[in-house]
């Protein structure tokens, strides 16, 4: 962490605010993570990185980061480089609409701003898959503007301090989050202070596990710590069961050569490639038979075993059959849309979901 003098601010009438950031910055300046990203005033790689940790664990991003900024070290590399490059090093994130947005913001950014990144909150919150959360972090931490960035770590911190008891997924809480840390965010430095909270909720204010309230920094501010019953805050809606989905998986194979198939342009895994899919769990006589369907002229079938892959809102299980083929033409259905790869082509060139993990490892 870079060493900066954090001082209270302001008068009688703010004191209890100032002590909140003064205390909050202070353990931030001895405790705060040292991240790839900060301390850097780069809008660009605070924005990289802020997309990149939606959903995922930070020390999974760390090496995504590293290899991103290598090849495209810039908006400008970025907005000149092909969607499949981009998807390619996204590969294993997930999510891959935050890779595209990413991609049409970089576009937009070089043609409407000359290729930086705009200064001002609502027009940074206008360039494709920025919302309101990565808007208020690029703007508090690259450009110092006084605006919390509200996510899951400043609500729980929110709710545990006040013993909040609605919903706190609702926009009520959101709006009532936003406006008791703007109340108490540092003037001087609003960025860190919202990296010390995000911190805070990372590694003392935890959503699970053993809450450290004996290291919080904000104790002496938080209802549910006095009372003893941090663990009750937040509340949350009950989550609905994940749907289950069936499907059989094909790995169809002509020599050194993979079958591959672009997805459609929207629903799950929206344009990325994948294996041949059909739905239901398949036996052995009926994948032999959906493969003589298809055209191919199977010589060999072997099955690969099961696997499961869970999306934020179902959950997909799976079987896989490799299938060895003799020289085939691909078939009407699956000319425009499947493609015949090698190995090497696949490991360079090409994103598969990691929905398909289990099997790419059969290639």
């Amino acid at each position: 962490m870079e060493s900066r003098d954090y001082q209270k601010s302001g008068g009688r009438k703010e004191e209890k605010q100032g002590e909140f950031a003064e205390k909050l910055l202070n353990w931030f300046g001895k405790s705060g993570r040292s991240l790839p990203w900060r301390g850097k005033k780069n809008a660009y790689y605070t924005w990289l990185s802020e997309i990149m940790l939606q959903q995922t664990r930070v020390e999974a991003v760390k090496g995504y980061f590293y290899r991103f900024i290598e090849r495209f070290p810039d908006i400008a590399s970025l907005a000149l480089a092909k969607e499949e490059e981009v998807l390619k090093l996204w590969e294993g994130l997930g999510y891959y609409s935050r890779a595209r947005n990413l991609h049409k913001g970089a576009k937009l950014i070089m043609e409407q701003y000359d290729g930086k990144m705009p200064s001002a909150y609502p027009e940074i919150r206008s360039i494709p898959g920025i919302g309101d959360y990565t808007a208020a972090a690029i703007s508090s931490i690259v450009f110092s503007e006084k605006i919390p960035a509200v996510d899951g770590n400043l609500l729980r911190i929110f709710a545990r301090c006040n013993s909040y008891g609605g919903d706190i997924l609702s926009k009520e809480a959101r709006v009532l989050a936003f406006q008791y840390f703007k109340e108490r965010m540092d003037e001087k430095f609003p960025g860190d202070f919202n990296e010390a909270l995000m911190d805070l909720g990372a590694t003392v204010c935890v959503p699970k596990g053993k809450i450290l309230c004996n290291s919080c920094p904000l104790s002496a501010f938080c209802t549910s710590s006095e009372e003893g019953k941090p663990e009750n805050y937040p509340l949350k809606r009950e989550k609905k069961a994940r749907k289950k989905e069936q499907y059989s998986i094909f790995l169809i194979r002509q020599g050194e050569k993979i079958v591959l198939k672009k997805r459609p342009k929207k629903g799950v895994l929206a344009g990325l490639y994948g294996f041949y899919q059909l739905s239901g769990f398949l036996t052995k006589k009926e994948a032999l038979e959906e493969v003589q369907k298809l055209g191919f002229i199977p010589l060999k079938l072997r099955e690969l075993g099961k696997a499961r892959h869970i999306f934020t809102h179902k959950e997909w299980e799976m079987i896989g059959y490799e299938v060895l083929c003799g020289e085939f033409p691909l078939c009407k259905e699956l000319r425009e849309e499947a493609e015949l790869f090698t190995k090497e082509e696949i490991e360079s060139e090409l994103s598969i979901p990691s929905a398909f993990s289990y099997y790419k490892e059969f290639i």
